[in-house]
Parts: C-alpha cells; sequence; structure tokens
C-alpha cells in the first residue's frame, strides 16, 4: 500500500474520530440543555401550588423532552423502586382503565423491550420490530410501531427507571439518538431524583402541617375547656364590685382565679399561679381550682373548733387578731391545707405546686380573712393609697405535705381596693428585657379611683404599653375587690 493510501485511510479516520466526537458534543449539549429544561420545570413545579402533582407533572415533562429530541412520535416512561415494581408511570396508551394499565405494564416488563432493558441495564435498540424478537406486539394495538429505543435511567448503581420511545416508521432511531439519549438518560435520572426527594418532603411538610393542625385543635379545646373553669361572670355582692383580668402566654394557661359563694353567704376569692407552663401546667390549674371549690364547701360553716385545734395566730398593727365569732371563715380556709396535702401525697412524683392567695370575705362587715401560700403579695387600697400589704402565711401549696397554713384576718372599709396579681404582672418584659416592676404597680394603685374595673384597666394599658410588640413572656391575671358601699 502505497503512502498516499495510508495517508488517505489516515485522514478518514481521523475525520470519523471528529464526526464521533462531534456527536458526542451534541450529545453532550443535548443532554446538558436537557438537564436545565428539567431541572427549571421540576424548580417551577416545587414553588406552584399542585405540590402533591409533583411527581407526576415532572414524568410527563421528561417524557415530553424526550420525545422532543428524538423526533418520537410517542413513549412511555415508568418508575422503579429497589425491588423492580413499577411506582409510577406514563404509558403510550393514555385511554385504559386502572386494570388495564397494570396488565400492559407487566406485559412489557416481561416480554416487551422494557423488561430486556431492565434486565441487562442497557439501551435497547430496535430498527425494526418485525424482526427482533425483544419487541412484544399488543393485540389490537391501536397504533403502529415501527421501531423502537428503550433506555434504562440510571442513578449510580441504582435503576430509578425506564424510558421507551417508538415511531412507526422503520429505522427511525439511529445510535447517535441511543448516545444522546443515554447522556441524557443521566439528567434525567438527577431531575426524577430530586422530583421524589421534593414530592417526600411534601409528604413529609403534609405531614407535619397535618399533627400541627390536629395539636393546635387539640390546644383549642383545651383553652376552651380551660376558660370554662374561669367564672364566666364574676358575681356582685350587694354593694361590692368584682373585677378580673385574665390573659395567658400560651393557648392553655398555669394562672387562675375565682370568685364564688360561700355558705352563710360568704364569699371565696382566689388567684393562683401553677408552677410551669403549658398543657402539664393548665391541667394542674384545672385540679387545684377543682379541689378549692370543693374543699371550701365542704365543711359547714358553723360551730366550728379550728382555732381550738390551730391556736397559733400571728398578728401585725395593720391585720387584726382571729375572734371566735369569725371561725366559720377559717374553717373555709381549711380547703388550701387539704388541696396541698392532696397535691403533695397523690401527685409528688410531677413536682407540681401553686403560690396561692385565698380570702374568704364577709359582704356585711367587710372583714377579709384569708391564707396567703407563698404569692404575690396584695394590695389593700384606701382613699389616700396603698394602705397594706398581705404577706405569705404560709409555704406554696402542694410542695410538702403537712404544711402549716396560718389565717389572717384584715377590715376593709367602704371605698378599699383589694388588688391581687400574679407575677405575670410586675415580670412583664419589654422590648429590652425589662420588668414591668412591682414598683411601677404600686404607682399606678397610688392613683386615685373609685372602681376596681377602672383600676385593673389602667394597670392592663400601662402594662400593654410596657410589653410593646413582645412577645408575652408570662400569664398576666389580675382579680379585684372594691367595697363600694355600707352593704348592711
Amino acid at each position: 500500500m502505497s503512502d498516499r493510501d495510508n495517508s488517505k485511510e489516515e485522514l478518514l479516520a481521523e475525520l470519523e474520530s471528529l464526526r464521533q466526537e462531534v456527536a458526542k458534543l451534541k450529545s453532550a449539549e443535548a443532554a446538558f440543555k436537557a438537564q436545565s429544561e428539567l431541572l427549571e420545570n421540576l424548580v417551577e413545579m416545587a414553588r406552584s401550588s399542585a405540590e402533591k402533582h409533583l411527581l407526576t407533572g415532572i414524568l410527563k415533562k421528561t417524557l415530553e423532552v424526550a420525545t422532543r429530541l428524538t423526533d418520537a412520535e410517542r413513549g412511555s416512561l415508568f418508575l422503579l423502586d429497589r425491588d423492580g415494581a413499577v411506582t409510577a408511570s406514563i404509558l403510550t396508551r393514555k385511554d385504559t382503565t386502572a386494570e388495564e394499565s397494570t396488565q400492559l405494564i407487566g406485559a412489557v416488563l416481561d416480554k416487551g423491550l422494557a423488561g430486556w432493558t431492565i434486565r441487562n441495564r442497557q439501551v435497547g435498540l430496535i430498527g425494526d420490530t418485525r424482526l427482533d424478537d425483544r419487541w412484544f406486539e399488543f393485540p389490537n394495538q391501536p397504533y403502529k410501531v415501527g421501531s423502537a429505543l428503550a433506555v434504562p435511567i440510571l442513578r449510580g448503581e441504582a435503576l430509578l427507571g425506564i424510558l421507551t420511545l417508538l415511531d412507526s416508521e422503520v429505522g427511525h432511531f439511529t445510535s447517535e439518538q441511543a448516545l444522546q439519549m443515554l447522556l441524557t438518560a443521566e439528567q434525567i435520572a438527577l431531575a426524577l431524583e430530586n422530583a421524589q426527594l421534593y414530592a417526600k418532603l411534601d409528604e413529609s411538610y403534609s405531614s407535619l402541617e397535618k399533627t400541627k393542625l390536629a395539636l393546635q385543635n387539640e390546644l383549642e379545646k383545651g383553652r376552651l375547656l380551660q376558660r370554662d373553669f374561669l367564672p364566666d361572670r364574676l358575681i356582685q355582692p350587694p354593694g361590692w364590685e368584682i373585677a378580673a383580668c385574665f390573659y395567658p402566654a400560651r393557648e392553655v394557661a398555669g394562672d387562675f382565679y375565682d370568685a364564688f359563694t360561700l355558705p352563710g353567704d360568704y364569699v371565696g376569692l382566689v388567684i393562683a399561679d401553677v408552677c410551669d407552663k403549658g398543657v402539664g401546667a393548665a391541667l394542674f390549674m384545672a385540679l387545684f381550682r377543682s379541689l378549692m371549690r370543693l374543699f371550701s364547701g365542704q365543711i359547714r360553716l358553723e360551730e366550728s373548733d379550728v382555732l381550738k385545734k390551730e391556736p397559733s395566730i400571728s398578728a401585725d398593727d395593720a391585720i387584726a387578731p382571729h375572734k371566735a365569732d369569725y371561725s366559720a371563715e377559717i374553717d373555709a380556709l381549711k380547703a388550701v391545707s387539704l388541696t396541698n396535702n392532696y397535691i403533695a401525697k397523690t401527685h409528688w412524683q410531677m413536682s407540681m405546686f401553686a403560690t396561692m392567695f385565698f380570702g374568704v370575705l364577709n359582704p356585711a362587715t367587710g372583714l377579709l380573712t384569708y391564707v396567703n401560700g407563698g404569692h404575690e403579695l396584695p394590695i389593700i387600697i384606701g382613699s389616700s393609697g396603698v394602705k397594706h400589704r398581705l404577706k405569705p402565711t404560709g409555704p406554696a401549696v402542694g410542695i410538702m405535705p403537712n404544711a402549716k397554713f396560718k389565717t389572717q384576718q384584715v377590715q376593709l372599709e367602704p371605698g378599699d381596693i383589694l388588688l391581687t396579681y400574679t407575677d405575670g404582672v410586675p415580670e412583664a418584659h419589654n422590648p429590652e428585657g425589662k420588668f414591668f416592676t412591682e414598683q411601677r404597680l404600686l404607682t399606678l394603685a397610688q392613683e386615685p379611683t373609685n372602681s376596681a374595673n377602672a383600676l385593673l384597666d389602667t394597670i392592663e394599658k400601662s402594662l400593654r404599653d410596657h410589653i410593646a410588640d413582645t412577645v408575652q413572656f408570662d400569664d398576666i391575671t389580675m382579680l379585684a375587690l372594691r367595697w363600694a358601699k355600707n352593704s348592711s
């Protein structure tokens, strides 16, 4: 062979190599464009309102891109799980029932080109379906298939699916198109994997949203139930005004207040703050409230011998000592000790307790007999400002069994206001983290007023101005009592 012939063969080989390189570059470029289109479409669908149809949408888009790249007339696409079972599909025949679709998929996976591609994990190219036993012809097939191309969609070693393209012309699909679709299949795998992840995330998000909604519904039920434990309307004994303010920090609260009549025309006043927050505190709030009502009305307010059993009664210059005439009120106040023992002995493992002020008022005389179980100091306000602070007479309720709770009495006068509150008032935060403070509360209490409601409104407005747009940290509860006039 002459040098001229050698040169010619080398030139032809070089041209063929260049042609193949160009074909690869074109295929790679087409694959890149396909990837960009699929991923852009994926992102767009992920942002749309039809997130639950995301996977179906990307399957349709994938098939649309593949048929356009190869100029195929139709195609199908199967997604597979790790066991090779079909999890989603887009079929060539659109007018089939679910049962027929299952039969068609089973046939092509068992006898057809798609099944061969799954088993061999390589491109299946059929130039003439009449001459290739890998082609399975369905009975009464409504369209003609002359050539077919099946491409495995691989992500590493994992087979994600099978893409099959069909055309009525024999020899429609070329080896260059087979290479192009093989490269494109890698990008399709990436898009499908992302679509599956999006679908799983969407499913998880939907599940979380459902769980969140269920929890919110339960909390709302708890809030409504707890609201029923608080007085719907406060009793208003003749000549007296009782007002309250209650703003929970969450859906349910640990604070509570109560005002109720007792045998003998006495009035019970309770304000309490259960330790901790949330559902647990709310459950114990309901328990404390029920026990106080039960135990305070359980004993008849007659002929009590409480003074004989508990002779140790402290007094100071501002507060009158107990008298036998008022032993009925002291009987009602035994509810604090009974509640304390029940909580401390029955629910000791929960370590739940409450600070509590419980007063029993004789509306006819204005005498208030009370127990302060570790609670914020109630304020008695007269015409000239703050007159007394009612100091604790025992520990918080529920900490230890058989704790001692001493009773005290104070004589209210016409025009006096009793202001009780929980620690959420002085400890309310502003945006800078500073407390509202007890001193500020006392300053407001010094301002002249002739109404318990008006006093609470003034304090509440000042609190709201202080808190501003800060998230409320703790429950805010106040209960006020005013002797409007002598009711005797």
